[in-house]
């Protein structure tokens, strides 16, 4: 592996490499929970687990590029230390087991450069997510690639090149939680954090066959940042398997004292474990506005609807619905361009982001202040007419299509101006982002695959605080769908 911009504690930075010839596909690596029983049976050791996690990582970067980061020799160091706890009696939820976590997220002793180019020095602390991870045992492994400032569906960028989808490397695994997600498909790590400004846990899990939680605003802390994207952006899982979601969830939920946003414990691994009860589903395939008219791809309509066909054949009422969105996206652009604007004024060379960084950031400054708090006091509205569908009309969950679309092709939002590539990523992504407005929580769960072998995905969601009955809900449609036991090519 070639180095750049090495760090004495924590080992060379990671670069793709240019031969992309495929590599052959070793044993499937166990899941989160099943590498934490595991270890905690001695059945295997924290170091194996680790250094089986960073040998993937280093076969598949030449073809996949999932990841900015690696702490090779810290987290093998790491991984000695929890054998040593777990010798000596000492079980904690994730004592010894490797994760990964997304390139926004600060690790001690890495740079943060959430997608950017240029350099940066590395930081002195965990961020909130990541003290709660290792207090729960997890050995952090790396950081993996996401777009710049997490704007886009796809993971791509001059500073690291293009993460690619193990189902089938011509395509994307979407984004900006790209690299984590094809990390956990291809099974380089067990699971991985990733992050959810408009979709960007539930995008790329939907395009690689994973189950991704957007949890409630609050649940992760998004510390140091307090407010992460004027409140639109949450941290979450992404797994093959509804209980890793579970159990990483509640690893690193919780909040830091200076947090705005503190709801009450979840308990989600115990959620995953219980049966959800008869619900009252609407399914929506109108998409809230987007001025681009689109609709669901036919494959995308046929994958949903077969699962909205599983849900009713498990004693789900389903029923077709039109949540009154309203004109949700003229509060969403005013907080996401500003949030966009915030983070990238602090990069130290300005010069360096891109054309549609630095067009989000004119158009975020412009609509910063005044504007955006205006947009922010609409959310308790968007609240009610949003949640009429659960309050009035009694519903329990909403049922969409994550994407519109399936993966698209690598390099196909390159060299397209802003407005393209807003464009041209509204009509593949419109159903993801007004949950973040409203800062509820919502999961992608696997529906399946197009007829070329893609997959995609469809949302659970729900209104405020309802994580355990959405994660319930998923693992009953797990049990019966068992979409763990389909694998991409490079596993």
């Amino acid at each position: 592996m070639s180095s750049a911009e090495p760090t004495e504690q924590t080992g060379p930075a990671v670069r793709p490499h240019a031969d992309r010839d495929r590599v052959p596909a070793p044993a499937p690596m166990p899941g989160l929970a099943e590498s934490a029983r595991l270890l905690a049976d001695s059945t295997t050791t924290s170091i194996a687990l680790v250094a089986d996690a960073l040998a993937r990582i280093e076969a598949a970067q030449p073809t996949l590029n999932a990841f900015r980061h690696l702490r090779a020799e810290a987290a093998l160091a790491e991984a000695a230390e929890a054998d040593r706890r777990l010798a000596a009696g000492e079980r904690l939820p994730l004592l010894g087991v490797p994760v990964a976590v997304k390139d926004d997220t600060d690790v001690a002793g890495l740079p943060t450069h959430f997608g950017c180019d240029g350099e940066r020095p590395p930081v002195t602390a965990d961020s909130e997510a990541v003290r709660r991870l290792r207090a729960a045992g997890a050995v952090i492994v790396g950081k993996t690639n996401s777009c710049e400032l997490g704007q886009w569906p796809f993971t791509e960028g001059p500073a690291f090149g293009a993460t690619r989808n193990p189902w089938n490397t011509d395509h994307t695994p979407g984004g900006s939680s790209g690299g984590s997600a094809a990390a956990v498909a291809a099974g380089l790590v067990p699971a991985a954090l990733g992050s959810d400004g408009a979709g960007s846990v539930r995008i790329p899990a939907a395009w690689t066959h994973l189950v991704g939680i957007k949890p409630q605003r609050g649940r992760v802390s998004v510390h140091p940042h307090h407010d992460a994207f004027q409140g639109l952006t949450v941290n979450g899982p992404l797994a093959r398997t509804v209980a890793d979601a579970a159990l990483l969830l509640d690893a690193a939920a919780g909040a830091h004292p200076d947090d705005f946003h503190r709801p009450p414990a979840v308990r989600a691994s115990d959620a995953a474990r219980r049966d959800p009860g008869r619900l009252r589903i609407a399914l929506a395939w109108r998409p809230p506005l987007t001025l681009t008219g689109a609709g669901p791809d036919p494959e995308v309509r046929r994958a949903v609807a077969a699962l909205a066909e599983t849900l009713a054949r498990l004693g789900h009422h389903v029923e077709e619905a039109r949540p009154r969105y309203g004109l949700i996206g003229l509060t969403f652009v005013p907080r996401a361009t500003a949030g966009i604007a915030e983070f990238a004024a602090r990069h130290p060379e300005p010069a360096l982001l891109d054309p549609r960084t630095r067009s989000a950031l004119r158009t975020g400054t412009r609509l910063g202040g005044r504007v955006v708090r205006a947009a922010r006091a609409r959310e308790v509205r968007q609240h009610r007419r949003i949640g009429a569908l659960f309050d009035a009309s009694g519903y329990d969950v909403l049922l969409t299509p994550t994407t519109a679309a399936p993966p698209p092709r690598i390099g196909t939002f390159d060299r397209l101006s802003a407005w393209r590539t807003d464009v041209t990523m509204a009509a593949a992504c419109p159903y993801a982002w007004p949950w973040n407005v409203l800062g509820w929580p919502g999961i992608n769960v696997p529906a399946g695959f197009t007829r070329s072998g893609l997959p995609v995905g469809a949302q659970l969601l729900g209104p405020s605080r309802s994580e355990e009955r959405l994660i319930a809900l998923a693992a009953q449609l797990e049990d019966d769908l068992r979409w763990y036991e389909h694998r991409p090519p490079i596993s």
